[in-house]
């Protein structure tokens, strides 16, 4: 009886080992992490009387998920010269996407 009694031990050893899984480290927030930037290519700016400003490429939240909008050229008048990513951030209400904008 002996002789059974470790085997099958080490089989549930083994069994119940191989149920464990690893999963990364949980931030509270429910959404997935915002993807890295896509590359873009600048292209000249648009011949125009009024200054232009290349405004990047940037993910926004759609509700479901994450989609990219591509970048380009806007009024350099009431922005300001910081671009700013979107990102999530804890509120009160709960998590709220802040989307990419102009900062001064």
């Amino acid at each position: 009886m002996r002789t059974f009694t470790a085997p099958a031990t080490l089989l549930a050893i083994t069994l119940i080992a191989g149920c464990t899984t690893t999963q990364p480290p949980y931030d509270g927030n429910p959404f997935p992490p915002v993807p890295a930037p896509v590359a873009e290519v600048i292209p000249k700016p648009p011949v125009t009387g009024e200054q232009l400003l290349w405004q990047p490429g940037h993910w926004d939240w759609s509700g479901g998920g994450y989609v990219w909008a591509r970048g380009e050229y806007v009024p350099a008048a009431g922005h300001g010269n910081l671009w700013t990513q979107g990102w999530w951030s804890r509120t009160d209400a709960g998590w709220t996407w802040q989307p990419a904008h102009w900062t001064s």
